[in-house]
């Protein structure tokens, strides 16, 4: 299996939606209130990626092995924070891929990106209850510098991870 990473456009959102309920449900079963996986909106998500596609200062990407896109990743100034900086903002690949260097390959993919706009550190956020994601970025380089507290709703806490190019 190879795969290949190609630029988003706005024809695969709905397909892109529909991936990111399925690492919701895979992934943070245990970790998000039941309602929030239980009630994902795929119209409202197929709008959001749409909105990266079309974004100025995000480029969404689609991993695809034999024409099956099966993850997503986004590079550019994170939409969630005040001080614009340079993130991976996404990084989701289906559970059936994970652990084969799949999610290794679009990482760096998305650390080339970044090292192509001159950046010399960039940043990466995950779930703080999220531990499989927190020992891949530890493993990709990341040094942990920030640990939101936690709240009653386990989908908000995040752990920021600093990488230098």
């Amino acid at each position: 299996m190879t795969i290949s990473i190609i630029k988003a456009t706005e024809e695969m959102c709905e397909e892109l939606a529909k991936i990111k309920k399925q690492v919701w449900q895979t992934t943070y079963a245990q970790i998000y209130p039941a309602d929030k996986i239980n009630n994902f909106d795929n119209i409202k998500h197929t709008e959001k990626f749409k909105k990266y596609v079309l974004a100025k200062d995000i480029e969404l990407f689609v991993a695809m092995i034999d024409s099956k896109i099966v993850g997503y990743v986004a590079v550019g100034q994170s939409p969630h924070r005040k001080e614009k900086q340079i993130e991976i903002v996404l990084l989701y690949l289906l559970k059936e891929f994970q652990g084969k260097g799949f999610g290794k390959i679009m990482f760096e993919f998305a650390k080339n990106k970044i090292k192509q706009t001159g950046a010399k550190l960039f940043f990466v956020s995950c779930n703080k209850f999220n531990h499989n994601a927190q020992k891949f970025y530890e493993k990709m380089g990341g040094k942990i510098i920030h640990i939101d507290e936690d709240n009653e709703d386990k989908s908000l806490p995040q752990i920021t991870f600093l990488y230098e190019i």
